[in-house]
């Protein structure tokens, strides 16, 4: 990815005509390249076996990215921030544990104090990575994840990357390779779940049911059955296309037609309807104790803010552009607005766990390779970019990139 004004300009022209369209004539490039040097002696290779692609790569190559990220990027990058590799030599991991040549691990992105040789900083001490700001200070040029940093490489290479110990997690054997590229967005969340701090008899509406929101709606049934966190009385999500209606039923939550949210919010809840504003459906005199918008939009934060009753809280999982949103429900009913990014350690029942610690185990055990349904080789690029921006209308939910040794592009099917 090139820092090229008028490339960026063209990608968000061709992105009107669908998401992923960008990558025809934007700044995104298949080159070869030398990889990129290890830093110090606690930095380590890694050959990637599959990369995901996720929204915000999606907005990167569309240049529909905020501007926001301006300082805390460095170009050109490679991106892929989703990645389960192999360790090139031995090494060692987050936990202090050896790691053996050709051993598979994922990537936790954030490039946190530990990992820019400074002092941790108080979010880093407390090992809240996500919420580390030194994003462009120390000896690595500014990059706030693995995949947005020109010294780092990205999972998007078919050579290798480089990963800080603090950032490498081994892979169980159990393990499947499609479950472990799924570990970086399942941490993302499981982060999100938490930050909801949902009780027992709590109504929770989510938006959005791609990648995140299904990973969402999966985290707190495998937080619930695992003893972490309470299981929310009801769950509601709203689900565009078959393949995320089918989903998110198996994963427990009552599937909602995203037309149809606020009416299902409303039964849930016994709310009366305030007024139609702008036609698009009533602010409710209750609603959801929590929304979780896993979109992002100016209309999806919208929403989540009718919907959700006075005192509630709406978590941004969702990442959103420059965005105009009326904010007067947010002062008036006093709802909370947070935000959750990415991972680092959580709070839960028994104490402090690491979310990826956390996502491996949920990997595993509901088995969320199958959320990946298309793999590419880096050459048909363009097509797997076309393909995760229309995932849903395509039938399909995670694109991933597959640069194994002598592995054919695939089409997964459930």
């Amino acid at each position: 990815m090139e820092r090229k004004l008028t490339r960026f300009a063209a990608a968000r022209m061709a992105s009107a005509f669908g998401s992923g369209r960008g990558a025809q004539l934007g700044p995104l490039r298949l080159v070869d390249t030398a990889p990129p040097s290890i830093p110090s002696q606690d930095w380590f290779a890694v050959a990637p076996l599959l990369s995901g692609i996720c929204g915000s790569d999606l907005a990167s190559v569309d240049g529909r990215s905020s501007l926001y990220f301006e300082d805390i990027v460095s170009f050109p990058f490679i991106l892929g921030h989703e990645i389960v590799g192999t360790m090139v030599d031995d090494g060692i991991a987050a936990d202090g544990s050896a790691l053996t040549k050709g051993q598979r691990v994922v990537i936790q992105p954030v490039l946190g104090c530990v990992a820019r040789g400074l002092e941790p900083c108080d979010a880093c001490r407390s090992g809240e990575v996500g919420r580390c700001g030194c994003l462009s200070h120390g000896h690595l040029k500014p990059g706030l994840q693995t995949g947005f940093c020109h010294d780092t490489g990205g999972g998007w290479s078919d050579g290798h990357l480089v990963a800080h110990a603090s950032q490498i997690f081994a892979v169980p054997d159990s393990l499947g390779d499609d479950d472990a590229v799924t570990v970086e967005p399942m941490a993302c969340a499981i982060h999100a779940a938490l930050r909801a701090q949902a009780g027992a008899d709590d109504t929770v509406a989510i938006i959005g049911a791609g990648t995140l929101g299904l990973g969402v709606t999966a985290a707190f049934g495998f937080l619930a059955d695992t003893g972490r966190a309470q299981r929310p009385a009801r769950l509601l999500v709203a689900a565009r296309y078959p393949v995320q209606r089918q989903m998110a039923a198996k994963l427990g939550a009552q599937v909602v037609d995203p037309g149809h949210l606020d009416r299902a919010v409303r039964s849930a809840t016994s709310s009366l309807v305030v007024g139609r504003p702008s036609g698009r459906g009533g602010l409710l005199s209750g609603g959801a104790d929590v929304t979780i918008d896993c979109v992002g939009s100016a209309e999806s934060i919208a929403e989540a803010l009718r919907i959700t009753r006075p005192g509630g809280r709406v978590v941004l999982v969702g990442m959103p552009a420059k965005v105009t949103v009326d904010l007067a429900p947010l002062w008036h009913r006093e709802i909370e607005l947070v935000g959750a990014y990415a991972y680092g350690s959580e709070d839960v029942a028994a104490g402090s766990e690491v979310t990826f610690d956390l996502a491996i185990e949920m990997a595993g055990s509901l088995h969320t390779g199958r959320l990946v349904s298309a793999a590419y080789s880096l050459d048909r690029f363009e097509e797997a970019l076309a393909h995760a921006g229309s995932a849903g209308p395509r039938g399909a939910i995670k694109i991933v990139f597959d640069v194994r040794p002598k592995r054919a592009v695939t089409q997964r099917e459930d």
